[in-house]
């Protein structure tokens, strides 16, 4: 059996093969309630034979959310919208589905994309006032972020404990923080975003602290026997900012607190970043945090083929693979990738109804 195929422990939660389906903001929601279109994106994912899925970022509240159109976990409706899809996966899918809980502070009240991806001003009809740890805008022509009080602080920690809550009741199987590209605890974390005063800012001691306070009342507020677990930016690739030592030093404290993994990113907190992008350009950062905190990773970041995903799990650089633009691209890359490595994937009984004739072996359920 290949290593991409065999099980995989993440903290008390079983998976069967090392293949996670990364989060991948679909802008896509309506007032942060998911739609037909998040049944189709999540479905076909679903379908894809990847041990688990996770969702994407999702807000905590609705400042958090990074344009109006993105998914959230802060009112019924949202609870409301996300049960009607998570029904439909779990009657067509054993895949165990996870969701990435998310605060964008100061790089939030953006447009979509395909409009511009430029900062939304508060005082537009569908834009709002920003929040982050010090008043730092992202790019130096967007309106500043209002700096998080200690009544702020207090407000966004409950915030993503009851976004926790409610992915409790949804049955989520997992919830990752997210940690990384420039949103809210990546703010807290970097010295280009926080040059706060207080116990939440200057040492790194102090940076990380928020962070973790998230993490500990989140770890809290889910059920003990589900992982939470955070995607971090190991490097902000500019002068000055988070860096790969730092992002060591924070896993270690997150292993302290029983985080069993890390998602192993970078980038996206500075517009002056150099980023070095190649084949597995990220693979390295996960390796180094593996190594020298004593934690496993996931690898995430131009990972595209089945072989290279395989030689990484073989050199011990990372414990699991994500994928993101190469599963949108090929939405059966696990199936292929088994096909390819000569093992077979975990469906859904049903889904065998359409299995090729003569490649039984390749697609059986387990």
């Amino acid at each position: 059996m290949s290593e991409l195929f065999t099980p995989w422990q993440l903290g008390p939660l079983a998976l069967s093969n090392r293949i996670v389906v990364a989060p991948m903001c679909q802008y896509s929601a309506e007032d942060g309630s998911a739609t037909d279109w998040h049944m189709i994106h999540l479905g076909q994912l679903a379908l894809s034979g990847a041990g688990l899925l996770v969702l994407e970022a999702s807000a905590v509240n609705p400042q958090g959310r990074i344009s109006p159109r993105d998914l959230g976990l802060y009112s019924d409706a949202n609870e409301a919208a996300l049960a009607r899809v998570l029904r439909a996966i779990r009657t067509y899918s054993p895949i165990k589905v996870a969701i990435q809980l998310a605060h964008a502070g100061r790089k939030a009240s953006t447009n979509v994309p395909w409009e511009g991806g430029g900062q939304i001003a508060p005082n537009a009809p569908t834009g709002w006032q920003t929040e982050a740890p010090s008043a730092l805008p992202f790019e130096t022509s967007d309106h500043p972020p209002l700096a998080l009080d200690a009544q702020g602080l207090s407000r966004v920690r409950d915030e993503f404990v009851r976004a926790a809550q409610r992915a409790a009741t949804l049955g989520f199987e997992g919830i990752e923080l997210h940690g990384a590209h420039g949103y809210l605890l990546h703010q807290f974390l970097s010295p280009l975003s926080n040059t706060r005063t207080d116990s939440y800012g200057g040492s790194l001691e102090n940076r990380m602290r928020f962070p973790l306070e998230i993490y500990d009342a989140v770890r809290a507020a889910f059920p003990q026997d589900k992982p939470v677990w955070i995607r971090v930016s190991a490097t902000d690739w500019a002068d000055g900012g988070w860096d790969l030592e730092s992002s060591i030093a924070f896993a270690k404290e997150l292993k302290a607190r029983g985080c069993p993994a890390i998602h192993v990113s970078s980038g996206g907190l500075t517009p002056a970043q150099q980023i070095k992008v190649g084949p597995g350009y990220q693979v390295e950062f996960a390796a180094r945090i593996r190594a020298e905190a004593e934690i496993p990773t996931i690898a995430v970041g131009l990972i595209t083929g089945a072989q290279q995903a395989e030689d990484i799990l073989v050199k011990g650089q990372a414990d699991a693979i994500a994928l993101a633009r190469g599963i949108l691209y090929d939405p059966r890359w696990p199936w292929h990738a088994a096909a390819e490595l000569g093992d077979h994937v975990h469906a859904a009984p049903q889904y065998l109804r359409c299995t090729p004739h003569g490649h039984s072996d390749l697609f059986k359920a387990e």
